[in-house]
């Protein structure tokens, strides 16, 4: 491939390690019906999945008595309000990455399935923001992933070849949705019991250096 122009982040699961976060605020709604997600229930069935899948989803699966829109509104508002309190922690060489690629006169990007008032207050906690010449959001789009759109959108924005872009992302759907629109895709995943899952991406690595090392050995980066 040629030597990437731009690189192409997810967010959640990828550079911040929101997985236990975003649990725990649907386990805040859960406990006042008396259930509670565990980690692995969370992995399993509901990371890396639009927010109106998971709603539906956990209505379903808990037999709330919310309707899909008013469970939705209830999580994004709590979601907000945490986030606005809470700093969420980067994930193992995030910032390192960032830097290093920066250094390297690489343009950054993010492309997230959260809204746009999510990443707002997260980066007001992390100061990520300022690596990032575009922010493609779940405000910005009409369909999330794991279509294609948002990364259409970003490759657009940046105004460069989809031959010129790399894409870290952490779940299935983020990997479908970067193949989908035609991009190559390295996953990001510690947990190795998720890996049988990433094997459609085009690599896998347990973290952020060892995808630097492999870019560095192949000469993707000058």
């Amino acid at each position: 491939m040629n030597k990437p122009k731009a690189i192409l982040f997810d967010l959640d699961g990828t550079l911040i390690d929101s997985e236990r976060f975003h649990m725990e605020c649907w386990n805040e709604i859960l406990r006042e019906h008396g259930n509670q997600l565990t980690y692995a229930d969370w992995l399993k069935s509901y990371s890396g999945i639009p927010l109106p899948t998971n709603a539906k989803n956990i209505i379903e699966q808990f037999n709330l008595p919310y309707e899909s829109g008013e469970l939705i509104s209830r999580r994004e508002t709590l979601t907000l309000e945490r986030l606005k309190t809470t700093k969420v922690a980067l994930m193992p060489y995030a910032e390192d990455i960032l830097e290093f690629f920066t250094e390297k006169g690489l343009i950054l990007a993010l492309v997230t399935g959260s809204p746009r008032y999510d990443v707002d207050a997260t980066f007001e906690h992390n100061n990520l923001k300022k690596y990032f010449r575009v922010i493609v959001t779940r405000s910005d789009v009409t369909n999330s992933k794991p279509d294609p759109e948002s990364y259409n959108l970003c490759v657009d924005r940046l105004g460069l070849s989809k031959e010129n872009c790399i894409v870290f992302e952490d779940t299935v759907n983020g990997i479908r949705s970067a193949k989908a629109a035609g991009l190559m895709c390295y996953a990001i995943q510690s947990n190795l019991d998720e890996h049988h899952k990433l094997s459609i991406a085009d690599n896998l690595f347990l973290d952020f250096n060892a995808a630097k090392l492999f870019m560095l050995e192949n000469d993707l980066i000058d």
